[in-house]
This record gives structure tokens, sequence and C-alpha cells, in this order.
């Protein structure tokens, strides 16, 4: 009988063993606030539950016929396995942390070896019984330590299963216990495997996400400060060129370095903050008067209202870059930009397109997908160069 009420605490023990809930430091759904939630509080009442399945090592010691010291011996292992599995819930799922996702701390490691000792200390007493300790044993290791940690206690545990079925009296009764362990090896396998991969992605996310962030801040300072200095430069040189011939116009270029510097400044502090923004009207304006700055016309065909929101913002970025490179290396005199729904573009007349593609280009090509739309770069009739957005 006693036999029978084994391989029911087992199947009981491998069903819902609740050592599984000591996973990983992710795992404690209170947080960094500290503000623990009613599974912390009071998780410890679902080990307190499981292990209510140990009542057949307990009938076994009542039982035995082993020596007194022995069966003292395994009634004071089971109570200090008892507290040891309890205390892994009241101290927020393996010990504040650690296993599995996490390098395991190294109480987890004390707890492990005390778990085995306190199992190896009933076996004298209890017998075979003692194999019910095997399944909180293994869900121990899976979930609370390393993986060789978890493929160790895997097949020792099933190794001693199968050497209490096959090599001991009356072993076979065990046969349904060997069975469930080798059940509960393949679950914790495939459970803690999905929970790792898990992970892992969520890692590589937060990874990408972190990535992808920084790729955007970077091309919006270099866009904003690269168009904003271009412009400074150009026009701290003509200040230079007039502060001696005509004072009162380089005090009003060197007036306009200054705002240009605020805005920039102010430009970088809210690109970073992601709070950005800027209407397409604006920033034809903002090009026109650092065009003309240095002799540049620029004429504007259609209606910056004739593109939506989201289409304007991705001209306006375009725009500026377009104009910086104008501004660096095209050495035009007039820039035309045209705007259509649907359709916006800026042709010079200047040198035309030559050498690869800079940062400048990638970026505006960026833009162009990122706002769902198609970047064609190619040279204008009159031998300048034409960049040319299409929704």
């Amino acid at each position: 009988m006693t036999n029978d009420v084994t391989r029911e605490a087992a199947a009981a023990s491998a069903a819902g063993v609740a050592p599984a809930a000591w996973a990983t430091s992710g795992s404690r759904p209170g947080g960094p606030s500290g503000a623990q939630s009613p599974w912390e509080r009071f998780g410890w009442v679902m080990a307190a539950i499981w292990l209510v399945f140990l009542v057949y090592p307990v009938l076994a010691l009542l039982r035995s016929d082993a020596a007194p010291g022995w069966i003292v011996t395994g009634w004071i292992a089971l109570v200090v396995f008892v507290v040891i599995y309890v205390a892994g819930f009241i101290h927020g799922m393996s010990f504040g942390g650690g296993g599995l996702t996490a390098p395991p701390k190294p109480i987890q490691w004390v707890v492990f070896a005390g778990m085995i000792a306190c199992t190896l200390l009933v076996v004298p007493a209890a017998s075979g019984n003692a194999l019910s300790f095997v399944p909180f044993i293994m869900s121990f290791a899976s979930y609370g330590l390393t993986r060789l940690a978890h493929w160790v206690a895997i097949a020792l545990g099933i190794a001693v299963a199968a050497a209490v079925v096959f090599l001991t009296p009356n072993g076979m009764t065990y046969l349904t216990v060997l069975a469930i362990v080798v059940m509960l090896a393949v679950v914790n396998t495939v459970s803690t495997t999905l929970i790792i991969r898990s992970a892992q992605a969520e890692r590589l996310s937060l990874e990408l996400a972190t990535s992808e962030g920084r790729e955007t801040v970077a091309r919006d300072v270099h866009d904003l400060v690269g168009h904003s200095m271009t412009v400074v430069g150009l026009k701290a040189q003509l200040a230079r060129r007039l502060i001696d011939s005509d004072p009162e116009r380089a005090k009003a270029e060197l007036a306009d370095i200054e705002a240009l510097t605020a805005e920039a400044i102010a430009g970088v502090r809210a690109t970073v903050a992601g709070v950005r923004t800027a209407t397409l009207t604006d920033q034809l304006e903002s090009c026109r008067d650092a065009l003309r700055a240095d002799d540049v016309q620029m004429r504007v065909e259609g209606d910056a209202s004739a593109l939506s929101p989201a289409q304007s913002l991705t001209a306006s970025w375009i725009l500026r870059e377009a104009t910086t490179n104008v501004l660096r290396h095209a050495g035009a005199r007039t820039v035309i930009v045209t705007i259509a729904p649907g359709s916006f573009s800026m042709t010079d007349d200047g040198r035309g397109l030559a050498g690869g593609e800079g940062n400048g280009i990638r970026g505006m090509r960026e833009r162009a997908t990122i706002g769902g739309a198609s970047l064609e770069l190619a040279t204008a009739e009159a031998g300048g160069t034409r960049v040319a957005v299409t929704w």
C-alpha cells in the first residue's frame, strides 16, 4: 500500500511541482519599486499545497523498521527539506533572483545541495519512498540553476529512479515513478528552453530597439546640426568679409548666427527628447534664408499644404539635408522646389552628382523609407541634381 501511494505522490509532484515557479529574476511581478504582488506575498501557499504529497515519505517514516537513529535523522531531514523549499517562495522566488536566464546566486547552490543531502538522509528510513523528492530537486535545478545543472539533474534523476526500479527488490512497483520522472524531464526541458528563448528574444528586441533609437537620434542630430552649422559657417564668412565695408550688415549676419545657434541647440534638445516637430512651411523659409546667405535663390512651385502632415515631416527632413548638400557641394545659383500631392522634389543647377553616396544621401534614403516613400536621385536637365520623393 505504501508503494502505491508513493507512486501517487510522485505523480502529483511531477504534475504540479512548485519549484517551477522559482524560475528567473524576471519572473517577479513586484518589479523594482519594491511593491509586492499577491503572488509574491502568498506564493509560499502554493509551495505548501504541493508539499502535502510528501505525506507519503512521512507515512514511510512512521512505518519504518530502520534503526531509531535513522528514523530521527529522516524526520529532521524531511523538515529541513520543507523549510528550504518554502523559503524559496517566501524570499521572492529563488532567493531574490538568478537561475535559468541569470547566473544563480551562491545561496541557490547551497539550497540545492541541502535538498539533495536531505533526500539522501531520508533514504535509510524511507527507502524507495524517497523518490518523492526527486521531482522537486529536478525542477529546482531546471529553473533555479544553470543549464548544466539541469541536464545533470535530469540524468541523475532518471538514473536513480531506473536503478530503484530495476535493481531493488519489488522495484517494478516504482515503474510509474520512473515514467513520471522521465515525463518531468521532458516537460522541464521544453519549458525552460522556451523561457530562455523568450528571454533571449526579448533581450534582442530591446537591443534592436535601442540601436534603432540611437540611429534615429544620430540621424536627426546629423541632419539638424549639419544643416545649421553649414549655414552658420557661411554667415560667419560673410560677416568677416563685411565687417569693414558694411558693419551694419555684418552685425545683422552675426545676429542671424546667434539665432541659428540657439535654434540648433533647442532643436538638438527636442530631438533627443523625441518631441521635435517642424512644419514644411517653416522649413522652406529656413532653407530659403540659408541659401540666400550664399547667394543662392530658391523658388517654390506648389503649396506645402498639398502634402499630408506625415509626408510634410519626411519632406522637411529631406529638404533640410538636400539644402545642406547644395550649400556644401553643389556650387549652384538657383534651386527649384516643387510640391504636388504625393510628390516633392528639389532641383539645383550646380555641379551635379559626383562620387559615391555620403551620409547625407543615405540619411535621405532612410528618411524616405521610414516615411513610406521612394527617393530618386538623378542629374537634372540643367546639369545639376534633382532629388525627388514620391509616396
